[in-house]
């Protein structure tokens, strides 16, 4: 069995998504697979590779208790083994409660995930598993997200999705509208990996210390982001940048990226998902590359090489 699932980046409605903002989030040409092989034991023996393909964690679980027998994680992170074989744990038996029958196969299984981008870029390494492992065992990929961690959803819509996406949490029922996002400028579109993997999860908390009555922030949000949809012009797309970025920064009490690193830079920036790490958006032009690499910023990909 092979199941892969897509990458993802939220292009709008960064934290506001929770609260049920209207959101535009784009699937990536990045993604993992995921490769079921069953055998003979009775164990599940898991092995994640890289992008560059190096096994960098790798465990055994025996079946049909689901009972960890060893770990190993190769890395320069605080992560550890025992951590990550346990977070995977929790998904496989939210999946096994959801479907009893998962796993419940005579013998036992080998697993190959395979990154087709680097853990660090913040892309959906954790997305991607969830959403395969619940094709895998024929289970809702939302309620698998939210019975084992929290988050809006929209990672999971994009992993399952090949086209933009508005998305929208409804009273915790997801809301996925194809659309079409191929603006006239995007030649003048660039992302740019900031060399930090960003806690969604810190991010997230620190969003909630700074909650009060933000019915006009999501509804202005939601608003633009049809009108990203919409813009026919990269100065009126800008505006709608600029626009964004202080709706946010207002709420979570933080300056604009732009603000913080790269008050020169003759375009507009706009952070992507929790504010401080992970990938931005920049408008700019073939100087754009340069500016960034100047800076110490050595990944920046185009809209057409990032977008599926």
């Amino acid at each position: 069995m092979h199941f892969y699932s897509n990458g993802k980046l939220l292009l709008t409605g960064e934290y506001l998504v929770l609260d049920g903002a209207k959101s535009l989030a784009i699937p990536t040409k990045f993604g993992q697979d995921l490769e079921v092989i069953p055998i003979k034991e009775s164990q599940l023996i898991w092995g994640s590779f890289t992008v560059e393909g190096n096994c960098w964690f790798e465990t055994v679980f025996e079946l049909p208790k689901l009972r960890l027998i060893s770990a190993t994680f190769e890395s320069d992170k605080e992560e550890n083994a025992e951590m990550i074989a346990e977070t995977l744990l929790e998904i496989l038996l939210e999946a096994k409660k959801m479907n009893p029958d998962f796993l419940n196969a005579n013998g036992g299984f080998l697993v190959k995930t395979n990154l087709t981008f680097p853990r660090k870029w913040g892309l959906g390494s954790s997305s991607t598993l969830i959403n395969s492992i619940a094709s895998w065992a024929k289970v809702d990929a939302f309620q698998l997200l939210w019975n084992s961690f929290k988050g809006s959803g929209y990672d999971i819509a994009c992993a399952q999705n090949d086209s933009p996406i508005l998305y929208q949490l409804n009273h915790q029922h997801p809301l996925v509208e194809q659309v079409k996002f191929q603006p006239t400028f995007h030649q003048n579109l660039f992302f740019v990996y900031l060399n930090i993997k960003q806690d969604s999860k810190q991010g997230i908390a620190k969003y909630r210390e700074n909650m009060q009555n933000i019915t006009q922030e999501i509804n202005a949000i939601s608003h633009i982001s049809e009108s990203f949809l919409k813009a026919t012009s990269l100065i009126d797309f800008e505006k709608l940048l600029i626009e964004h970025e202080n709706i946010i920064s207002s709420i979570i009490k933080q300056k604009p990226i732009k603000e913080s690193l790269f008050s020169d830079y003759f375009g507009e920036i706009k952070s992507l998902g929790a504010w401080g790490g992970d990938f931005v958006l920049a408008t700019g032009n073939e100087s754009t590359p340069n500016y960034f690499k100047n800076k110490g910023f050595e990944t920046i990909i185009s809209y057409k090489d990032m977008i599926l």
